[in-house]
């Protein structure tokens, strides 16, 4: 009985160091979104430095993580629910990987805008898409770490807003390229990051979906509200 103790308590260690993993490298993510934000809306160019440097840490994680999942899954055998949150753990390491890409690209543009002339309303818009997505990611790792389904639920719904935000700055960007020319490439620049944040938006919400489907055993089953799907150029890597 007391082996079988040690087991399971070794085992309960196991996993809570692995969703501590999770939540230091989500910690670094919101940090890259809104540093990287900022450094666009300052110019900051060393700022955009540390967030692009910064991306190394939440790749490490994620390696990290995998080898810490790989070890217990083949050391504890685990199953059923035990197993669906490793599982579960390695998706949102994924996702979390993804978004900081997708930061580490919007601070690698902000040396080319400092040399460009600034589009009225845009910083301050892209600043406001990419809070909202930064508290959705919270809101979601507290989902994770409480165990909490309404509030995984709600995030979902929230994922409108931020489509909505792209498609006005969408909009806002054609008016300028079409009124001023020399507004293109700036433009063009600008609404690179603002897909790029839309893009973080929809893996916030695949994280929320995971996070369901941890704590309930189901993905959710009903289609999350989409905004409008206007086209767009693919951002280069």
């Amino acid at each position: 009985m007391q082996e079988k103790q040690h087991i399971a308590s070794a085992f309960d260690r196991d996993l809570e160091s692995i969703q501590a993993l999770i939540l230091k490298m989500g910690g670094l993510v919101e940090a890259a979104i809104i540093d990287g934000a900022q450094s666009l809306a300052d110019r900051d160019i060393e700022n955009a430095e540390r967030v692009r440097r910064g991306d190394k840490a939440i790749d490490a994680l994620e390696e990290q993580l995998n080898e810490e999942a790989a070890r217990v899954i083949a050391i504890r055998a685990p199953v059923s629910r035990d197993l669906r949150v490793i599982l579960s753990v390695l998706r949102l390491a994924a996702s979390l990987e993804r978004i900081g890409d997708y930061a580490k690209n919007m601070a690698k543009r902000t040396s080319v805008l400092a040399e460009l002339s600034p589009i009225e309303g845009s910083d301050a818009a892209l600043k406001r898409m990419a809070r909202e997505v930064q508290n959705m990611l919270k809101d979601t790792l507290d989902a994770f770490v409480n165990r909490d389904a309404t509030l995984a639920h709600e995030v979902l719904l929230r994922d409108q807003d931020v489509d909505q935000m792209y498609n006005a700055l969408f909009r806002e960007f054609l008016t300028h390229m079409m009124e001023d020319p020399r507004a293109i490439t700036a433009c063009m620049h600008l609404h690179f990051i603002a897909k790029n944040i839309e893009r973080m938006g929809d893996l916030v919400t695949n994280m929320a979906e995971q996070v369901i489907y941890l704590i309930t055993g189901q993905m959710p089953d009903e289609d999350r509200p989409k905004g409008d799907n206007t086209s767009y150029v693919a951002s280069p890597e």
